[in-house]
């Protein structure tokens, strides 16, 4: 095999483990993942965001083509994006709500984030993030604006996960963070130009500033919380700082949108 060759096979491999960890979609690559793949694959998880964005900006067009309202066509949106992910991150973010903001030490926000029962922390987390989200689509209401919405959202959000992870240690010596390991620099960096291509492109130069300066204060927000509460990142923080990159952008791009 030559190295071109392997080069474009390493690229496939990456692409089809992104999109496995973002998608429910049976796309994993078929030979088991050796030490530090999972890491480097991380590249690619803004490129399987932008396949979710897409996803759900059909989802949102097919919605407006038979009629249905702005506020009903984002709803769909919103649940199509929720069902090709497995709500993933929607779940992350309702652990991490419930783990930081019920336990009182640190090995009980651990223990519960690994709970599956959801409290009341997790719930209204939910709640605002869908509501934020789907008013933010609602107000866009144009099907290209809100593609473009989607596909900005859904690649920055996971844009800096590879940063984050490097950045914050994992907090807990096991579980999926702790497995995958720190991504590497080219990795990082990768992701963070794909995340800022496509940002300035879906939302234009100016949008895309404020949304990288809204998401890199949010990150170190959430970083510090983490850090000083559970004592690193897990997959669940990861969860939380991608929904919370999607609410970011979205309102970002409404608030743009309306004041024009």
């Amino acid at each position: 095999m030559t190295q071109r060759a392997e080069f474009l096979q390493d690229i496939i491999a990456d692409l089809r483990m992104a999109a496995s960890f973002v998608t429910i979609l049976p796309v994993a690559p078929s030979k088991p993942a050796a030490d530090g793949t999972v890491a480097r694959a991380t590249w690619a998880l803004p490129v399987a965001g932008l396949l979710v964005g897409l996803i759900g900006a059909l989802a949102y067009k097919i919605a407006i083509r038979f009629g249905l309202t702005p506020n009903l066509a984002a709803l769909l949106a919103l649940a199509t994006t929720a069902l090709i992910t497995g709500a993933l991150h929607e779940d992350g973010l309702a652990d991490t709500a419930d783990g930081l903001g019920g336990g009182r030490t640190r090995e009980r926000k651990l223990e519960i984030m690994r709970d599956s029962r959801i409290g009341t922390y997790g719930v209204c987390a939910l709640i605002l993030s869908f509501g934020l989200r789907w008013s933010a689509l609602a107000a866009i209401a144009s099907p290209s604006a809100v593609a473009l919405a989607l596909c900005a959202a859904h690649t920055a959000a996971r844009a800096g996960v590879p940063a984050f992870m490097s950045l914050v240690p994992p907090a807990r010596p096991d579980g999926l963070s702790a497995s995958a390991g720190a991504p590497p620099g080219r990795s990082v960096a990768i992701a963070f130009a794909v995340g800022t291509l496509v940002l300035a492109l879906a939302l234009g130069p100016a949008k895309a500033l404020v949304g990288l300066i809204l998401l890199s204060l949010a990150g170190l927000l959430l970083a510090r919380l983490a850090i000083r509460q559970i004592g690193g990142q897990t997959g669940d923080v990861l969860g939380a700082f991608e929904q919370t990159g999607e609410i970011l952008i979205l309102l970002v791009a409404a608030a743009f949108q309306m004041g024009r």
